[in-house]
């Protein structure tokens, strides 16, 4: 498994991930209607986060991109 998730890319995966887990835990109902809004707010938090911690993205090798710097 290559790193293909860059530094800034990672930065923002992080921030949204954890933005998007917060506002689940905190104020669902204000927020979202309903559960499954709810649950797909969850894990798309989850996988952003996943993804940053990880430096992978299953989807960008799909696609063939790779935002790390060339080494």
């Amino acid at each position: 498994m290559t790193n293909n998730v860059g530094t800034t890319d990672r930065t923002l995966r992080l921030i949204a991930g954890v933005i998007l887990l917060a506002v689940t835990w905190i104020a669902p109902i204000a927020v979202f209607h309903g559960t499954a809004a709810v649950a797909i707010a969850t894990i798309v938090g989850l996988i952003l986060v996943g993804t940053a911690l990880f430096r992978f993205c299953p989807l960008y090798r799909l696609l063939g991109k790779n935002t790390c710097a060339v080494k």
